[in-house]
């Protein structure tokens, strides 16, 4: 049996640095790599020394898909729920679905192109 971790995300995005200011606030995360991209775009690659999203546009208008076509949403693990969702209102998004259940607390929210996101803890 082999094993294996999520090593990036590439999500199309229509502020790059936008987006890159948000994940760096809410998880801690640094800008790993930045560059040209496919199409005339730019990417900036925003995580740790494992694992990091890629943050992707191009010079076409944004079109978003609509609600969880084609993705659901992404999953992400944090230390303090409260903290984060603090960031995130802080950014001008609303949160929604809070739960607390076995294993962790979490909320949703989306950003503003659309896409959605888990935001979960076990502490």
């Amino acid at each position: 049996m082999t094993r294996g971790t999520l090593e990036h995300a590439n999500l199309t995005v229509s502020d790059i640095e936008r987006s890159s200011a948000l994940f760096q606030k809410l998880l801690g995360w640094h800008e790993r790599w930045r560059g040209e991209a496919k199409n005339g775009g730019e990417t900036i690659h925003v995580g740790d020394e494992r694992t990091y999203l890629a943050l992707y546009t191009d010079r076409q208008p944004y079109e978003p898909f609509g609600r969880s076509v084609p993705l659901n949403h992404l999953g992400l693990l944090v230390d303090d729920l409260d903290a984060a969702e603090k960031i995130v209102l802080e950014a001008g998004l609303e949160t929604f679905n809070h739960a607390d259940y076995s294993p962790g607390r979490r909320f949703y929210f989306f950003d503003w192109d659309g896409l959605e996101f888990e935001i979960v803890s076990y502490a």
